[in-house]
């Protein structure tokens, strides 16, 4: 350790090592790496003060950080977000907060209003519990805005409402057949409705709809980057990225607009691919040829079904209301397997979204011949949300090494919940969602994601239930299906080592404990970068830490959610600090 690097000494507080390790009290950071824990850190930082003192050296001062009886852990990750799209929900009306379709109305007719000169209104993201079955008519949005488009997005991002402008437009009327992975509710009269349901649908509306500026969407991402940090966040997974969207975050990082780590999972389309297999390769290069310390595209994203509330979640057994049979897969499995070995063999790491139980057991058997295929290695494939699993299916978790990334603030009775979910699924596959402690039990790997802006991109919202499993009323009572709730150490794990492990971000070699942190590739595996290393309290791990008031493992349960975050440090610099 050279005397003069960079240092900072974190003391007077707790200092997590982990659910498997005593707490310490101090920890130092010299140029961005950890480089001493406990009494060792006062140690060096002691002495190293009196060498600068002696020498008259004072180039490097020693920086002290009173945590004030604070907590200091390891920073969070996010192992499934969108970044853009969170922070382009700024760019239009704030339709998100409105608790009825009046109130949705109102504000896209102020937004209108407001803005005459836009050629189109745009925004998300609604609730779509506030309509019978989450089917919203045209015609509520023309009492808002006649003379243009108007397009908003449901809180899932698989569903868009819009007004009779739009659909004129866009060419929909009562003669347009039922696209391909997509449904358009109708009225009885064969005329659509205004609701459009999946990509197939929505890509009708968005195909002829303008795109923002890339101004705008570098400033969204500086917006939404600025918000991960706010919340103790330092590397987020964006799992869904378009080929413009690439361009959009090469822009963002060589403009300094990030204030986190990103790693890309460019999407898979099987409308397609393979042909876009080569595009992809081509855009990871692009990003390493950056060389950006902040920005990676390691991963693909593939859709296995869409998501209950819509009934396109693709199930074993019919849905209970009936309407879409068994939901959809948007790949079939054997088109996915293939989808999966060709990816892989290039390299990626596969990332999944599958909802229902028929998609999860899809995407595993996708895995599974990619393993076979391609033959074993540290592949770290992800599946997203895990929804609903078979009981058989959450033990191949374990056995393939297949990281379950959950969502834990949707393990709730919310409206979404009660109103859209619960009749569709019924009362015994119901209570067999989101088994995130089953899964951890058995041995999986369990990282959380927030699907920002799908949910609150919190993770101590998504910590707090995922250890009461109750709503915001504090129901029910012990939690709804109370033997998944996690303990508070293991729901912390999960949104710090947990997503390290996904990122490849969890060892540390010999050689990295001590000098600057230079970000090099390794060829361990597609996220592996040796000074990079961050979710634990390790000598030599980059320095991504998150600095609490109190406690998360003392706190009241009720006050999980509430707890203050003091700063934000991504390889020991600030990217947050509380006013």
């Amino acid at each position: 350790m050279s005397a003069s690097g960079r240092q900072r000494l974190f003391t007077n507080g707790t200092v997590w090592m982990g659910a498997d390790a005593p707490d310490e009290t101090a920890l130092l950071v010299v140029d961005g790496r950890i480089a001493a824990v406990g009494a060792a850190a006062e140690d060096v930082a002691n002495a190293s003060a009196a060498w600068a003192a002696s020498t008259g050296n004072s180039a490097a001062p020693l920086e002290v950080v009173d945590l004030d009886g604070g907590f200091l852990m390891p920073s969070f990750g996010d192992g499934h977000a969108h970044p853009l799209l969170g922070g382009l929900e700024d760019c239009g009306p704030a339709v998100r907060g409105c608790s009825s379709i009046a109130e949705i109305v109102a504000e896209v007719r102020r937004y209108a209003e407001a803005n005459p000169d836009e050629e189109w209104i745009v925004g998300a993201s609604y609730d779509g519990s506030l309509a019978e079955n989450g089917l919203f008519d045209a015609r509520w949005l023309d009492e808002a805005v006649t003379d243009r488009p108007v397009m908003l997005r449901a809180w899932d991002y698989h569903t868009i409402w819009v007004n009779s402008k739009a659909l004129e437009l866009a060419g929909i009327d009562a003669s347009t057949a039922e696209p391909v992975l997509g449904e358009i509710p109708r009225r009885s009269d064969g005329s659509p409705l205004g609701t459009l349901r999946e990509w197939g649908a929505v890509d009708l509306v968005t195909a002829v709809s303008p795109e923002h500026s890339l101004e705008d969407r570098v400033d969204a991402l500086r917006r939404a980057t600025a918000h991960f940090a706010s919340l103790g966040v330092t590397w987020v997974q964006d799992a869904w990225v378009e080929p413009a969207d690439v361009d959009t975050y090469l822009a963002a990082a060589a403009s300094g607009a990030l204030s986190t780590r990103i790693n890309l999972a460019l999407l898979a389309d099987p409308r397609h691919f393979p042909n876009t297999l080569p595009a992809m390769v081509a855009a990871r290069r692009r990003v390493e040829e950056l060389g950006h310390p902040l920005l990676t595209a390691h991963s693909v994203k593939f859709f296995a079904d869409g998501v209950v509330e819509n009934e396109t979640g693709a199930l074993l057994e019919p849905y209970c209301t009936g309407l879409h049979d068994h939901g959809m897969l948007v790949w079939t499995p054997e088109q996915l397997a293939e989808a999966v070995i060709a990816v892989d063999a290039a390299g990626f790491q596969t990332h999944i979204h599958a909802i229902g139980d028929a998609a999860v057991r899809c995407a595993l058997d996708a895995i599974e011949r990619a393993d076979s295929v391609n033959g074993s290695s540290d592949r770290r494939a992800v599946i997203a949300h895990v929804q609903l699993a078979a009981v058989d299916d959450l033990e191949r978790f374990a056995k393939l090494g297949v990281i379950a990334t959950m969502q834990p603030l949707w393990a709730q009775l919310d409206d979404l919940m009660t109103k859209l979910t619960l009749p569709r699924l019924g009362p015994e596959r119901s209570v067999r969602q989101y088994a995130m402690k089953t899964l951890s039990g058995l041995g999986a790997p369990l990282a959380f994601g927030s699907d920002w802006p799908v949910s609150s991109a919190d993770p101590l919202a998504g910590i707090a239930v995922a250890v009461q499993r109750t709503n915001d009323a504090g129901e029910p009572a012990g939690g709804w299906v109370p033997q998944e709730r996690l303990s508070r150490e293991a729901a912390l794990a999960a949104y710090s080592s947990g997503v390290a492990y996904q990122a490849f971000a969890d060892r540390v070699r010999p050689e990295s404990a001590t000098g600057s942190a230079d970000f090099a590739a390794s060829s361990d595996g597609p996220g592996i970068s040796s000074a990079a290393a961050w979710g634990r309290i390790e000598v030599g791990a980059s320095a991504d830490l998150v600095w609490l008031e109190s406690d998360p493992r003392t706190s009241a349960a009720s006050e999980l959610s509430a707890a203050s975050i003091r700063s934000t440090y991504l390889a020991g610099t600030p990217t947050y600090r509380a006013s």
